[in-house]
């Protein structure tokens, strides 16, 4: 039987990069400042270590715009904080509903600054999910190799039975993210057109995911 993996961010709902590059033109920043800055020194930058819980807010906002200004730029960390919400995509939550439906196994793995919270429209997606594993609970974050095989042991136990890496189907937008799960011998798919990476995801389970 297939499992399914669904990141947040640029998968079930809309990418924060398009939200970027608008703050990016308002501001009048080169377009792409901030995922280049955000994938300089990627393990280690304010990102990873916001999304590991390792800075609170206020704590990202200082390191952040001080990596900015080092870069040359002066960017407001909290307009970029505000671009994280995206819009949640109908067609992605539909296609979530068949899975579950067919009693295909569901997890999500989200890189995040924060618990999800259920009263949040974000936070109640978590229901749709057999488990959720988050970055800022977990103290790791994709792409670190620990937090794949991780989010399988949780799946796993949640089931009541194994899940193999080569079971496993696992949709993100960021190419990094989707190597160490592809490593393991999971089925990735890269989230740039969703219809397209919904039929994708379709033809690999084998479960009609627009009904």
């Amino acid at each position: 039987m297939t499992a399914v993996v669904f990141d947040l961010g640029g998968v079930i709902t809309t990418s924060p990069l398009a939200a970027f590059n608008d703050y990016e033109r308002e501001a009048g920043l080169p377009v792409g400042l901030v995922a280049r800055l955000n994938t300089t020194n990627p393990h280690e930058n304010a990102w990873a270590r916001f999304e590991r819980s390792e800075l609170d807010r206020d704590g990202f906002v200082e390191v952040f715009e001080a990596e900015a200004t080092a870069a040359g730029y002066d960017v407001d960390a909290t307009r970029v904080l505000d671009a994280l919400h995206g819009a949640v995509r109908p067609a992605v939550v539909t296609a979530i509903g068949a899975l579950r439906t067919a009693g295909v196994p569901l997890a999500l793995l989200s890189n995040n600054a924060a618990p999800m919270d259920p009263s949040t429209e974000h936070g109640a997606l978590m229901e749709l999910f057999d488990v959720v594993v988050e970055s800022s609970v977990e103290g790791i974050r994709k792409p670190e190799p620990a937090i794949y095989p991780l989010t399988l042991d949780r799946l796993s136990a949640a089931i009541g039975r194994t899940v193999a890496h080569a079971e496993v189907v696992y949709l993100d937008d960021l190419g990094p993210n989707l190597k160490p799960a592809r490593e393991l011998g999971w089925h990735t798919i890269k989230v740039v057109d969703p219809a397209d990476a919904l039929a994708e995801l379709g033809r690999a389970t084998g479960v009609d995911v627009s009904t």
